[in-house]
C-alpha cells in the first residue's frame, strides 16, 4: 500500500510550523515555502497538486491581517475564500480530503454562551466573511472536508498577542487591556496536535480514509479548554513570565480601545461535536500557555 501524501499550505505560519511536525507519521508531508509556492498564483496551485495528487491536503494558510482587512477586502477574500474553493475543487479531482482552519469571527458574539457549530454566523469584519466564505466553499464543493474554527491563536513565532505582551512587558510598566471580549487562548500546538490525533484515527488505505472522512465530514470547534478576557491573556502571561517586575494591567472596555475591524464581545467555541466525534479533548488555556511559555 502506498505511503499517504500529505500537502501542507503555510508551513512558515503558527499553526503550519506547528502541522508539519505533528503530522509526521500520518504520510509522506510536502510543505512547500512561498519560494516554492506562491499560494495566490490559483494557476500554479492547481499545476502543483496535480503533479503532487496528495490524499491530504490540509490548509492552515490565511490572510490573517484582521484590520488591515477592512481596506484589503479583495486580498483578505482571495487567500481565505479563494484558496479553499480551489482547493476542494481540486481534491474532487484526486478523490482527496481537505482540512481547513476558520474563526470565531464568523460570529457576531452576541451570544450569551458558548457557540455551537449550527449557530447562526454573522462576522462583523471583513476577516470574518472572508474567512466564512471559505467554509462555504468547502460545503458547497462535496469534497470530504473538515472545517476546524478556532480562537486566539498565539505560538512562539510570528505576529501574536503573547509575544507581542511580552515585547511590550519589557518597555512599559503598565498596559491598557481590553476586558470585555471573551474567548479561548489556544495554542497553535494543540490545534495542530488534535489535528494529528484525529486524522490519525483514520484508516491509512486512501479509498477507505475518504469514505471515513465523509461520513464526519463538516465544521469542528477546535480550541482550547476554559476561557477569558484579553485582560486575563495578559496577567496571565505576566504571572508565568518569572520577571523582576510584570506592568500593570488596566482593564479597560472595548470602546476605550478603537481599532479598524469590530470584534466580537463573544468568541467562546464550544468544543463538544469533535470530543463527540473523536474521543479528544483540548487542554485548559493556562496549561497550554504554561508549556508554550517554558519553551520561551
Amino acid at each position: 500500500m502506498a505511503e499517504p501524501v500529505v500537502f501542507v499550505t503555510g508551513a512558515n505560519g503558527q499553526v503550519g510550523f506547528e502541522l508539519v511536525r505533528s503530522l509526521q507519521g500520518l504520510g509522506r508531508i510536502c510543505a512547500p515555502l512561498r519560494a516554492e509556492l506562491d499560494l495566490s498564483d490559483f494557476a500554479k496551485v492547481r499545476s502543483f497538486l496535480r503533479d503532487l495528487r496528495p490524499n491530504l491536503i490540509v490548509n492552515p494558510a490565511a490572510y490573517t491581517a484582521v484590520d488591515r482587512a477592512e481596506t484589503d477586502a479583495a486580498a483578505a477574500h482571495h487567500l481565505n475564500a479563494g484558496l479553499p474553493a480551489v482547493l476542494a475543487e481540486e481534491a474532487r479531482l484526486l478523490n482527496a480530503t481537505v482540512i481547513h482552519y476558520s474563526t470565531d469571527y464568523v460570529f457576531d458574539g452576541s451570544k450569551a454562551g458558548p457557540y455551537i457549530e449550527s449557530d447562526a454566523t454573522a462576522p462583523l469584519n471583513v476577516y470574518g466573511a472572508s474567512k466564512l466564505a471559505g467554509e462555504r466553499a468547502l460545503a458547497e464543493s462535496g469534497v470530504p472536508h473538515f472545517v476546524f474554527r478556532t480562537s486566539w491563536v498565539y505560538s512562539r513565532r510570528g505576529a501574536n498577542f503573547l509575544l507581542t505582551m511580552l515585547r511590550l512587558a519589557q518597555k512599559q510598566a503598565s498596559l491598557r487591556i481590553v476586558a470585555d471580549q471573551i474567548g479561548a487562548p489556544t495554542w497553535a500546538r494543540t490545534i495542530a496536535t488534535l489535528t494529528a490525533h484525529a486524522i490519525a484515527q483514520g484508516p491509512r488505505d486512501a479509498e477507505r480514509f475518504a469514505q471515513w472522512a465523509a461520513e464526519r465530514s463538516g465544521i469542528y470547534h477546535l480550541t482550547a479548554s476554559g476561557a477569558a478576557s484579553w485582560a486575563d491573556f495578559a496577567e496571565e502571561i505576566f504571572a508565568r513570565q518569572h520577571a523582576a517586575a510584570a506592568p500593570a494591567v488596566t482593564r479597560i472596555p472595548s470602546s476605550e480601545y478603537p481599532v479598524p475591524a469590530r470584534r466580537p464581545a463573544n468568541s467562546r467555541l464550544a468544543g463538544d461535536r469533535f470530543r463527540q466525534t473523536f474521543g479528544l479533548s483540548a487542554p485548559d488555556w493556562r496549561e497550554a500557555l504554561r508549556l508554550c511559555m517554558q519553551e520561551i
